[in-house]
């Protein structure tokens, strides 16, 4: 007769306490200035982000030091300060704006007797709750789980070796070791699934690129409006709210611009400053969006006093997720709040390089329609191309995008067709099987496609821009 192990669960999670009876969690948030002065838009982004997380801030605890305490981060005299204002607001979860080792957690919640979450773990909070598809419930949950795995250190009081005795005989394992391996089994499991979610997410961007239409793809700073000018570009659904991280799951429809161009536009997340490298990792998939965009719309609330910060952090990931090259018009969204009139900036080849909107007013949406047109008209190529006779699809759909200008039939049956598309739709079309160029050259006539060549959710109706 054995001896059974009992079943041991993963080790508990890195998130907020949930009160029960409709109670919000009291929260207390630190921000300390290390060798700087503390900036008060720091103090804003993370009550914001308490707030976005479902907590109330009761109290805001600052100080300065040159470099992190090793034990607490914030220092001894500050952790008893913070454990008397704990006490006295009756604060249920203190909130640190800073990235914490797992010790320096672990000490700072055993002092305080509340829970601790570092800036990366809140954010992660945040993400759980927002993530509504499938897939992005998943890569929540391995952000999470790789980010509790460097939690494992030490972290528990029952780490001693199980006991030997009449039948158990042997070093056993240790708890420590039975997280670690529960928590990489859960890993492969989360990791496998969303491979296979992004093998069917990689086939349709490969069959948008056998079928090339733009796609233009939103960034920006976290509540900068990204999701309020998708709705206004596309008319589809979009959930709006004035809080960080409002959406989370990427949104791609079809817009036809006033000229008859079409693309397909596409929402994804909202970048923040020192977005946790776990989420990074894990939301691949989403970001790839970006990634493969033709055109990036930059969405920067132009009202924002540290705009110019929040920029270069966005570009900063764009760079992270190799997205840095993509050609970029930047967005200044909300110019209602500034009280100024909508207009388009160019570059030095006369580009268009910025436009200045206000997406909940729509204002100014004339202006980017003409920006986004004009620079993916840059570029245009005429070309003859020949296409197998299978793909009667194909030649379907770029007589109905108003692309071609010519066919002549060939003896084996396949078809050399003349076609003036976008650069980047052009070499898109190339890599179609069967496909081939035969000429190619420039021209300075821009692109009118009168119809998409991908089929979209939303009516047509809805998806035109004026």
């Amino acid at each position: 007769m054995c001896a059974c192990r009992p079943r041991t669960a993963l080790p508990r999670r890195t998130s907020l306490p949930r009160n029960d009876g409709g109670v919000t969690t009291r929260a207390i948030l630190v921000r300390l200035g290390l060798g700087a002065q503390i900036d008060p838009e720091d103090i804003e982004e993370l009550t914001q982000l308490a707030l976005s997380a479902g907590t109330r801030p009761v109290a805001t605890i600052t100080g300065g030091r040159e470099r992190p305490d090793p034990r607490f981060f914030v220092g001894s005299g500050k952790a008893d300060e913070l454990r008397e204002v704990a006490e006295a607001q009756e604060a249920d979860v203190i909130l640190v704006d800073h990235a914490l080792s797992a010790s320096q957690e672990r000490n700072l919640e055993k002092h305080v007797g509340r829970r601790v979450l570092d800036r990366n773990s809140l954010i992660l909070d945040i993400f759980a709750q927002r993530a509504r598809s499938f897939e992005g419930k998943l890569e929540v949950e391995l952000a999470q789980l790789k980010h509790l795995a460097t939690r494992l250190v030490r972290g528990w009081t029952h780490l001693e070796r199980q006991k030997g005795g009449i039948g158990l005989r042997g070093p056993g394992e240790t708890q420590l070791e039975t997280d670690r391996r529960l928590l990489a089994q859960r890993v492969r499991v989360l990791t496998k699934r969303l491979a296979r979610l992004r093998q069917q997410r990689d086939t349709g961007r490969r069959l948008r690129a056998e079928i090339p239409v733009p796609t233009v793809t939103l960034v920006g700073y976290t509540n900068a409006g990204k999701s309020t000018l998708f709705h206004a570009l596309t008319g589809a659904e979009a959930y709006v709210a004035d809080q960080l991280f409002a959406t989370l799951d990427p949104t791609v429809r079809r817009v036809r611009l006033a000229g008859g161009t079409s693309v397909v536009v596409a929402d994804t997340v909202g970048f923040i400053r020192e977005l946790p490298h776990e989420l990074v990792a894990a939301f691949q998939s989403t970001l790839t969006e970006a990634r493969e965009a033709t055109l990036l719309l930059h969405v920067v609330d132009a009202s924002h006093p540290r705009r110019d910060a929040q920029m270069a952090q966005v570009n900063r990931v764009l760079a992270e997720i190799g997205a840095a090259d993509i050609p970029q018009i930047v967005v200044y969204n909300k110019i209602d709040r500034l009280h100024t009139a909508a207009r388009i900036e160019r570059d030095s080849e006369a580009r268009p390089s910025a436009v200045w909107i206000s997406a909940a007013e729509r204002t100014g949406l004339d202006l980017l329609g003409q920006a986004i047109a004009e620079r993916l008209a840059r570029g245009t190529r005429w070309a003859r191309v020949r296409i197998p006779a299978a793909a009667g699809a194909l030649r379907s759909r770029l007589y109905s995008s108003g692309a071609v200008r010519g066919e002549r039939s060939l003896e084996d049956g396949s078809m050399d067709l003349a076609v003036e598309l976008p650069e980047t739709e052009l070499l898109a079309l190339a890599r179609a099987r069967g496909v081939q160029i035969l000429e190619m050259q420039r021209t300075d006539a821009p692109c009118t496609a009168a119809e998409g060549y991908l089929q979209s959710s939303v009516s047509a109706s809805a998806a035109k821009l004026s």
